[in-house]
């Protein structure tokens, strides 16, 4: 395969597995404090709409960045009243938040359908970007890519190297336990649930301001539910979720990457693959239920009646 051609694919791997990177990581982080957000979608598309309308309406870019985080988080919050705070069932509170999001992001955003924005330009790092293949794939992004890069390293490091990764792990695991040591148990969840939306809203932001700088209708696609989906298919392992993002990624853009080599396949066929491999992913782990409760934080989704 010609070199520039590969490393264009692999340049727009990265690009479409971003969104999927921010909004896994922020669920993976939920999940191990053992809260199940199922309202990932929701808080994309409310994310992406807060920030294009912030970005358009203020010329300034970052304050969009900054708004998409918010209106996630808010969304986050009001979840975190719901299942946390009045211990309602946290699957059918985060597919309420979902629909409440989608129908929201629609009705803010009406006004706002298909209006032009100049959005983040991809940023050549020198030296770097000239490195072959490797140097457009991850050195001639935008900020937002490297910004994803460097959450992911913080991430991956608090998860696994830091006394925070800890407590949220014990929370996750045994709460009555983490309570018995003095860990504030409601606070963890629900600062670990602000966080998670804050990178769906960050993801959605994303889109509307760097991926494809416009505001539309349902412009996520789906891709939070493939996230929740990642986050299973990586066995909560935070390095598994880069992998398992920018496969997911790869797979978006397959039927452009046929086109591009002249193959004579039906278009709409290969852009369904995202879809089919979450399928096939959850079908595959529904298999080994016993190996996937191994590797899942004990308490998931089970609401916690202790104190604080």
């Amino acid at each position: 395969m010609d070199p520039d051609l590969l490393g264009n694919i692999l340049y727009a791997m990265v690009r479409c597995g971003t969104p999927l990177l921010l909004v896994a990581l922020g669920e993976l982080v939920c999940e191990k404090s053992g809260v199940l957000n199922l309202g990932q979608e929701g808080m994309m598309l409310f994310g992406a709409v807060a920030g294009f309308i912030a970005a358009f309406a203020t010329g300034n870019l970052w304050l969009g960045v900054l708004m998409a985080c918010l209106a996630g988080m808010l969304l986050s919050a009001l979840f975190a009243l719901v299942a946390l705070g009045c211990q309602a069932n946290q699957v059918a509170t985060g597919l309420a938040l979902t629909i409440f999001g989608v129908g929201l992001s629609s009705f803010v955003g009406s006004a706002w359908v298909g209006k032009p924005l100049t959005g983040f330009e991809p940023v050549a790092i020198p030296l770097l970007s000239e490195l072959p293949i490797v140097g457009h794939m991850l050195f001639n992004q935008d900020v937002l890519v490297y910004l994803s890069f460097l959450l992911f390293i913080l991430i991956a490091w608090v998860l696994l190297k830091s006394r925070t990764g800890l407590v949220l792990q014990a929370v996750g695991e045994n709460p009555d336990a983490a309570s018995a040591m003095g860990l504030p148990v409601l606070r963890v969840r629900t600062l670990a649930v602000l966080f998670g939306g804050a990178m769906a809203g960050l993801a959605g932001g994303y889109l509307s301001l760097a991926y494809t700088p416009m505001w539309a209708e349902n412009m996520t696609a789906g891709r939070g539910w493939i996230a929740l989906a990642l986050v299973v298919f990586a066995s909560w392992r935070v390095f598994r979720v880069l992998l398992g993002a920018y496969l997911f990624g790869l797979a978006s853009i397959l039927h452009l990457v046929a086109q591009g080599i002249g193959v004579s396949f039906p278009a709409n066929l290969l852009a369904m693959l995202p879809y089919v491999a979450t399928i096939l992913v959850l079908v595959v782990l529904s298999r080994d239920a016993i190996k996937t409760r191994l590797y899942a934080p004990v308490s998931l989704g089970q609401p916690w009646k202790g104190g604080r």
